[in-house]
């Protein structure tokens, strides 16, 4: 969440960009933070100065005491017993606005990055980079949905069956290839000096807090009502989370994790042709990469992360382009993402596989995730995350683009991890 501090030091600026994301009231919205904040001031200096006066007339009554004059240490036991009963509202009323100030900036997204262009929807974001060769496809060739039942491969009827649409069974050769791109990825990520970490796929409200998901994407997650847990929907959530409440020394730094996990994503409300086949599913597999980094080397660290992925998706020989969001399609708590899609042949369209975020302090703040520098000073560090990749369009496109009249061909750096080059 934003700190007020720097709410008040640069509210201009923080206007201007929540206007970005279309928020028209963010000059209002930062101002009732503004307001907390100074009511929290004044109730927490009135606590203060009771406090003070309590300790201090607890003094004059031991030395009264100590000598002798009782009467005059009872008279003066009536203001403590004033004090008293003052300081427990007063303590109630510090607590409620602080509860209240937490709420409102639970509230505001993050403030985007002075590069991210203006704009609505998706249809606003910016494309800054398109590599490779769109493949040109036989006649007769089938969109993924088609070609998995061809040959056999992922079955959603079963899914449907097992648990509801959106939960796909994969078989034979496309468990194979799921698992390859799994490990291939992995692999890649610990090369490029990830530390592999294989977290919980559930995970408590507070860790929901902590990256930002509550109190956003509550109606995106599913919920285990009994033990308030929710299955995560990306694992940037459990790993983050690792660094909750973590005062970390700079010689740990930089933080560099891979993790493996499934996903599941609700979805609510999503519909129509672009959710057909494996293109938007309730439970899917992603490798995540994070980052936790001083906040000077953050926008290197983004760079290095966008590399990596067009790293992957080039050595799949799948064609693909990068997108900077614009401020209506950035994520709640991210100040700049980058998003990457994949052309799939069939289906004539662009499938995103991908997002690279920079969420600046705004997630280490919530999580109070800090390092010391030389000079014992606690600083906020800055996290960052991106996919790398989430599996099923990856999968969509491979299928699609890489047929021909009796199969399929499989890229040429899952083979070892396949053990097939064809289905």
């Amino acid at each position: 969440m934003l700190q007020v501090n720097n709410i008040i030091a640069e509210k201009d600026r923080y206007i201007t960009g929540l206007k970005k994301r279309n928020i028209s009231n963010a000059e209002e919205l930062l101002n009732e933070v503004i307001q907390l904040d100074e009511s929290r001031k004044s109730t927490q200096q009135e606590l203060d100065s009771n406090l003070a006066e309590a300790n201090s007339i607890a003094k004059q009554i031991g030395a009264l005491m100590k000598e002798g004059k009782k009467d005059e240490a009872e008279k003066i036991k009536a203001r403590t017993s004033e004090l008293k009963q003052l300081n427990k509202e007063l303590g109630e009323k510090l607590n409620g606005i602080q509860d209240d100030l937490t709420q409102k900036l639970y509230n505001i997204p993050n403030v985007p990055n002075e590069s991210v262009p203006a704009g609505n929807t998706d249809e606003d974001n910016v494309e800054i980079k398109k590599v490779g060769e769109v493949p040109t496809l036989n006649d007769g060739a089938m969109a993924h949905w088609d070609l998995i039942k061809k040959h056999d491969i992922i079955d959603f009827d079963l899914g449907i069956k097992i648990t509801g649409a959106g939960f796909p069974v994969y078989k034979g050769k496309g468990a194979r290839l799921q698992r390859a791109l799994v490990n291939y990825f992995l692999d890649e990520a610990v090369k490029a000096g990830y530390s592999e970490v294989q977290p919980p796929i559930v995970v408590n409200e507070a860790s929901g807090y902590g990256t930002g998901q509550l109190p956003d994407k509550e109606g995106q997650m599913y919920h285990i009502g009994e033990e308030n847990l929710f299955l995560i929907p990306t694992a940037e959530v459990p790993i983050t989370n690792l660094y909750r409440d973590v005062i970390l020394n700079e010689q740990d730094l930089p933080v560099k994790h891979a993790g493996f996990t499934p996903c599941f994503r609700r979805e609510a409300g999503s519909w129509g042709a672009h959710v057909r086949g494996l293109n938007r599913l309730h439970q899917f597999d992603k490798v995540e990469i994070v980052q936790v980094r001083k906040p000077e080397e953050s926008y290197q660290a983004l760079e290095e992360m966008c590399a990596h992925v067009e790293h992957l998706l080039s050595s799949l020989n799948l064609p693909y382009r990068i997108l900077r969001l614009c401020g209506g399609d950035l994520g709640f708590t991210s100040a700049l993402t980058f998003d990457f899609e994949v052309y799939s042949a069939a289906q004539g369209k662009w499938l995103e596989v991908s997002s690279v975020s920079n969420f600046e302090t705004y997630q280490a703040n919530r999580l109070k995730l800090r390092y010391k520098d030389e000079n014992k000073k606690s600083i906020l560090l800055h996290t960052l995350n991106g996919s790398a990749m989430a599996l099923p369009r990856i999968i969509a496109a491979i299928l699609e683009n890489n047929q021909d009249e009796s199969g399929i061909n499989i890229p040429e750096v899952l083979q070892s991890y396949t053990g097939f080059n064809r289905i």
